[in-house]
């Protein structure tokens, strides 16, 4: 998303050569090729911990902090390798879309038009947001110090990064469409009448 919006408003006239089918099926192979990496390597390291603390974890999902902390063998530092991979790899993504967003913001505060800059903004912005709370809850979750840690906390944290981005970003890229806005409010509206009559 940060390198369509980045080649869409830096870029604008080399937006389909430089975001043809090939180069957004190589940018979906590598997202795809690296998170089922990740996961399958999480997987393998996690359930080859010898669990003897229950079966029971504090979350709605097994989540690997969670079932690191039922684990009874040293062995767990597999899994602190797969975590610090996974670091790597979202660090990488970070960086990419931090320097995405700076060339982005540059090329916005050089437009003469404010409405050009206003409509660049309402691109980038809801997209920057959304990736800015799914990251820094997660890395919060992973990094926190386990002083702090307690159940309903790491609930809340772990909601943040897994339930509310995918959520939001249907809700935030389909209210950009005129049309849907339009019949939410008419829908609002019509509510709101049907609540006056009664």
């Amino acid at each position: 998303m940060a390198y369509d919006r980045y080649v869409a408003i830096c870029k604008p006239l080399h937006y389909g050569s430089l975001l043809g089918s090939r180069a957004c099926a190589q940018m979906a192979a590598a997202a795809w090729g690296s998170g089922f990496l990740n996961a399958v390597l999480h997987t393998a390291t996690t359930f080859s911990l010898p669990i003897c603390q229950g079966n029971v974890v504090d979350q709605f999902f097994c989540e690997i902090p969670q079932i690191l902390k039922l684990s009874c063998s040293d062995s767990y530092l597999r899994e602190v390798w797969a975590i610090l991979f996974s670091i790597l790899l979202a660090f990488g993504c970070f960086v990419f879309i931090v320097v995405s967003y700076v060339q982005i913001f540059r090329a916005v505060l050089r437009m003469p038009s404010e409405q050009g800059r206003h409509k660049a903004f309402s691109m980038c912005l809801p997209h920057l947001v959304v990736t800015s709370l799914m990251i820094s809850t997660s890395i919060f979750a992973y990094l926190k110090p386990p002083s702090i840690s307690s159940p309903s906390l790491d609930l809340v944290v772990t909601l943040l990064y897994t339930v509310v981005p995918p959520v939001a970003n249907p809700l935030i890229y389909s209210l950009r469409n005129r049309e849907l806005r339009d019949s939410i409010r008419t829908l609002l509206e019509d509510t709101h009448r049907q609540q006056i009559h009664l």
